[in-house]
């Protein structure tokens, strides 16, 4: 009797493994499938409008054959959703946008970069696997596979932010940068519309970044490192409005670690937290430690809730020393390190970093929104606070 019971719990706790597996594998194929539903549906209705702007510049076709075709549509697929004449005018305007000379011109210097760079390869990579996208890299600069790529791209992610992009972006670029952005981290509308307000793009590729890399790392690492690194990380999202600790500032991110990864971009795995390095005689903690996958390095973070000073960099030199002898892995590239701080100036880090041989970037972090464009320029900036704060003190003294 004790035999039986034991083979029925045995069986019962491997049934239950056995579901969970399946299920796993069900959630795995829905999902697959949705993808394959969605990379169908982008590349019909790129078609689509596609078919329409050629139809029109070889037969001098009118406006109005978007609305004729929209209803035609409907009339044979009754039961199919998106053919509402808006949604027509939509997919007639995301191909023509994506078609737009400078626009192919800006996919092609993409797909150039992307496949000549390691770390920056993956996304052509992955568009490759779903097909179209394995010519030379020769071919790849002409107009007829930029366009390849680019419907291969769109198809990756949902109408929604595809309209999204096309209707909050005008420059190429941006649009590109968020549609592989979009792609890879795959971004709810939600999240692309904050992405959007929050400038990631600009912070990412335009605004002016302050490291070393050129200088301690060879050149392809140095563009690699770059393409990481941000001039700002937004980090509205921990919800601060008042001056905090570091050690709180640490919490809090930990505390939001998705969202904060989120931010990062592409390629972060964490570590730990105060991270612990030890010469022997005393010992030292890491503020935030990752491990970049396609830069194969470990990247420290110094969290510090004041503006930079010159002795932050030494620090963070120190700090790298220690990570490259003890637990840099053989195959790893050096151990880089970032300086999150709450405001920088770039002619004290340019002098800070000049003599420093481990590869280090400094970035400011916001905590509150960004003023609309509007608004810029026409608020005193927080250094201009203090300055008349300081000088006000200073007058009744």
């Amino acid at each position: 009797m004790k035999t039986t019971t034991d083979t029925t719990l045995a069986i019962t706790a491997d049934y239950r493994q056995f579901i969970e597996e399946l299920k796993l594998r069900v959630v795995s194929a829905r999902i697959s499938a949705a993808r394959r539903v969605n990379h169908e549906l982008i590349q019909l209705y790129w078609d689509i409008g596609r078919g329409i702007v050629e139809k029109q510049k070889l037969h001098g076709w009118g406006d109005s054959v978007v609305e004729i075709a929209a209803a035609d549509l409907r009339r044979a697929f009754p039961r199919m959703t998106g053919f509402s004449p808006r949604n027509v005018w939509d997919m007639r305007r995301l191909y023509e946008a994506y078609s737009a000379p400078e626009f192919l011109a800006q996919s092609a210097r993409e797909i150039s970069k992307r496949m000549t760079i390691p770390f920056l390869r993956q996304p052509v990579a992955e568009l490759e696997a779903g097909g179209g996208l394995s010519q030379p890299t020769a071919k790849l600069a002409h107009d007829d596979s930029s366009s390849q790529f680019l419907r291969q791209l769109v198809a990756e992610i949902p109408w929604g932010q595809n309209l999204l992009i096309l209707n909050k972006l005008t420059d190429p670029a941006a649009r590109l940068w968020y549609l592989r952005a979009t792609a890879q981290f795959g971004w709810s509308r939600n999240v692309l519309l904050n992405q959007i307000k929050a400038g990631a793009y600009e912070r990412a590729v335009i605004e002016k970044k302050t490291h070393n890399f050129d200088l301690a790392l060879p050149e392809h690492l140095a563009e690699q490192a770059d393409e990481m690194l941000k001039s700002t990380y937004n980090l509205e999202f921990l919800g601060i409005w008042k001056a905090v600790k570091e050690r709180e500032l640490e919490d809090r991110l930990i505390s939001r670690l998705q969202a904060f990864l989120l931010e990062l971009g592409y390629g972060f795995c964490f570590v730990g937290r105060q991270h612990r390095l030890s010469t022997g005689k005393k010992e030292y903690f890491i503020d935030l430690l990752f491990y970049h996958r396609f830069l194969k390095a470990l990247v420290a973070f110094d969290l510090k809730v004041g503006s930079f000073e010159p002795e932050h960099a030494g620090k963070m030199d120190f700090y790298l020393n220690l990570l490259n002898d003890k637990e840099r892995g053989p195959d790893d590239q050096p151990s880089i390190g970032i300086i999150l701080c709450a405001e920088k100036d770039d002619v004290d880090v340019e002098y800070a970093l000049r003599t420093k041989t481990n590869p280090i970037g400094v970035a400011a972090y916001e905590l509150q929104p960004r003023l609309p464009g509007s608004l810029k320029g026409k608020l005193p900036t927080a250094k201009q606070l203090a300055d008349i704060v300081r000088g006000e003190m200073g007058g009744g003294e």
